[in-house]
């Protein structure tokens, strides 16, 4: 057993087999003389999460890397070409209570024509970056409990059916802009990003 190997190995999230894997990418555009972010209202036919508002992403393929995905979907998307988007860089990686692992990218988007793709996107909007960065939004929490399934062997664990299982709490923030609501994961990755930008 060659324990060295230890050395070469590059880090990676435990267990990111069982997890859903998504990019997304938060676009900057320049609105009216401003740096702002686009945001996307998802269209009202789609079966999942219908008319919430969201960062253009989706679902890594086997043969791409995160922020290839990122790319990809927000050309699809915005009905945009790779060319139009300089990407920054990264943010922080995601990681929900809900089997989702998700890999924030932040990019320009230059020359952009409000175009987008209506079998996904319902509308989309534009808030300036200065209004995010003195903004506050508002938390809530959400409680995260162990629930075991059916078929769990209690007879394996301290305790059995009565073993005390770690609780935790998921924070949900919102931010408001001429009536849109923010929340969910896209405002936890948007916490991220602005917080970000107010370290430098």
């Amino acid at each position: 057993m060659d324990l060295n190997m230890i050395r070469n190995h590059k880090p990676k999230i435990c267990d990111d087999g069982v997890s859903k894997e998504s990019s997304v990418l938060i676009p900057i555009v320049n609105y009216n003389g401003q740096n702002s972010i686009l945001f996307q209202v998802r269209s009202e036919s789609l079966l999942k999460q219908p008319s919430e508002i969201c960062f253009p992403g989706g679902r890594i393929e086997s043969d791409e890397t995160p922020i290839q995905a990122a790319v990809r979907e927000t050309c699809e998307e915005l009905l945009i070409k790779e060319d139009n988007l300089k990407v920054l860089g990264e943010l922080d990686t995601l990681v929900t209570p809900f089997n989702t692992i998700i890999y924030p990218f932040a990019a320009y988007l230059y020359d952009y024509q409000n175009t987008y793709s209506k079998f996904e996107v319902q509308e989309v909007f534009y808030i300036p970056i200065e209004f995010l960065k003195d903004y506050e939004p508002k938390c809530s929490n959400l409680s995260v409990n162990m629930e075991p399934c059916g078929d769990f062997p209690f007879e394996k664990v301290q305790g059995g059916m009565d073993y005390p299982w770690a609780k935790g709490i998921y924070p949900v923030y919102f931010y408001e802009y001429k009536g849109k609501i923010i929340w969910g994961i896209t405002a936890r990755i948007l916490k991220n990003f602005i917080e970000l930008l107010k370290q430098q």
